[in-house]
């Protein structure tokens, strides 16, 4: 027994701790003890390398898979289709409640590069593939209802969690453009210009329904408000600030010299040597800057990059108030949206792939960010960079990371073909927790 996991129980009973504050406390040491589950294994169907995987947000129990053999997959993580018994679920093999691959008459003829879940519902989901083609499936009929012919290989798709007015997938390929495909209408509802090559990445903020984060294979990250024409953020490796947003001064603290210097340092933001931040999708309306700048209007600023070399992953944090990216300069840097500046926080050397998308992952506070670094993956401290732990078990480079949040499980897919399950270790106090 672990008299830390005991201590907690008798602290929420007594009153002593709050419930959420526990909840939290026993999700934390769970996700600790993160190691290859040695009582659930995934048998996966696929007969080429993993590149996507997405659990369901509603009831948090359905695994989507997709594959570079042109194949998808559907898995149930709590329940095994071969446990008959108790005795069975032991160990229990979770099979695929159904795929579709090269077979069936609908599917995709190249590599499926992102596979993602209707937000609010398991009767659909969403497949970019190779073949140029994006796909919306009906998962009890594994019938396609809509299709989109893009103009490349597709390389991310997105849908917002956050959304009550839009059902638009959001869609990077190897064209320049970002299109924005609508569901419910079944056509393209716009394109958004700006990068100078291909898209490798796409990311709904998870603050704002309307704001879309791309990466491009130019090096740029990009912030769009979809309501509006050009992307109103450039992310520029140059523009920095040491650590997380410093604490919102008093206004008792602030004396007439010190604002006086504000208000110079603003107007000397706004004349153009400086980069003077606005929350997101807000443009200035008065002032020196009558007119509405965003940095498609600006040459120096439009050419900003986050990363020398391909954007190839992007992640942004549970508040929405942080972004973290991988490049394929095998640098991970987490920004602090608001003011657009790299944090410098110094994450631990990591190798990474440079010629495809990475699936990244956190946890539900965003304290671990889970990165695949080749043939393992790597747990970093958010806040720090320090690593936190390796977890090894693939035979060849990991593409894809998924965080459960409701069991604290972590699911890799790699170009092994495989699909691995990391879990907190089962022991009699974890058993006993799964009561509560």
């Amino acid at each position: 027994m672990h008299t830390h996991v005991w201590k907690q129980i008798r602290d929420r009973e007594g009153g002593r701790v709050h419930a959420n504050h526990f909840a939290n406390s026993i999700k934390s040491y769970r996700t600790s003890q993160l190691q290859l589950a040695n009582h659930k294994d995934i048998v996966s169907p696929h007969k080429g390398a993993i590149n996507s995987l997405q659990i369901d947000s509603t009831e948090g129990r359905y695994l989507l898979s997709a594959a570079s053999d042109a194949s998808v997959a559907v898995y149930d993580v709590q329940r095994s289709a071969s446990a008959a018994s108790e005795a069975a679920a032991a160990f229990s093999k979770h099979r695929c409640l159904f795929v579709v691959d090269k077979q069936h008459r609908q599917a995709h003829k190249y590599a499926v590069s992102t596979a993602i879940w209707y937000p609010i519902d398991t009767g659909l989901f969403v497949t970019g593939s190779y073949d140029h083609h994006i796909n919306v499936w009906d998962t009890n009929t594994t019938q396609v209802v809509v299709n989109f012919k893009m103009p490349g290989k597709v390389h991310r798709t997105a849908m917002s969690n956050l959304s009550t007015s839009h059902m638009l997938i959001a869609a990077g390929t190897e064209d320049v453009q970002v299109r924005l495909c609508d569901i419910a209408s079944g056509a393209f509802a716009h394109t958004l210009s700006g990068h100078r090559d291909g898209v490798m990445t796409v990311e709904w903020s998870n603050s704002s329904e309307w704001v879309l984060v791309t990466g491009g294979c130019d090096g740029a990250i990009r912030f769009w408000d979809i309501r509006r024409a050009g992307c109103f953020q450039v992310l520029d490796q140059s523009q920095t600030q040491f650590g997380r947003r410093p604490p919102i001064l008093k206004r008792s603290t602030i004396t007439k010299d010190s604002s006086t210097k504000m208000r110079g340092a603003q107007k000397k933001h706004a004349n153009g040597s400086g980069s003077r931040q606005h929350p997101i999708g807000r443009v200035p309306s008065k002032g020196p800057m009558k007119q509405r700048l965003h940095p498609g209007m600006l040459s120096t600023q439009d050419r900003a990059t986050a990363h020398y070399g391909a954007v190839t992953g992007l992640k942004a944090t549970e508040d929405g108030m942080y972004l973290l990216s991988a490049g394929s300069d095998s640098r991970l840097r987490l920004w602090d949206v608001q003011s657009g500046c790299d944090t410098l926080v110094n994450f631990e050397t990591v190798r990474l792939q440079i010629n495809k998308p990475l699936q990244l992952a956190t946890t539900q506070d965003s304290t671990l960010v889970f990165v695949p670094c080749m043939r393992s993956v790597k747990a970093f401290d958010m806040w720090s960079g320090n690593t936190y732990t390796i977890l090894r078990g693939h035979y060849e480079c990991v593409n894809c990371c998924w965080f459960n949040q409701q069991d604290q499980e972590l699911y890799t897919g790699g170009n092994d073909r495989q699909i691995l399950i990391w879990s907190p270790a089962r022991s009699i106090d974890v058993h006993i927790l799964n009561q509560w």
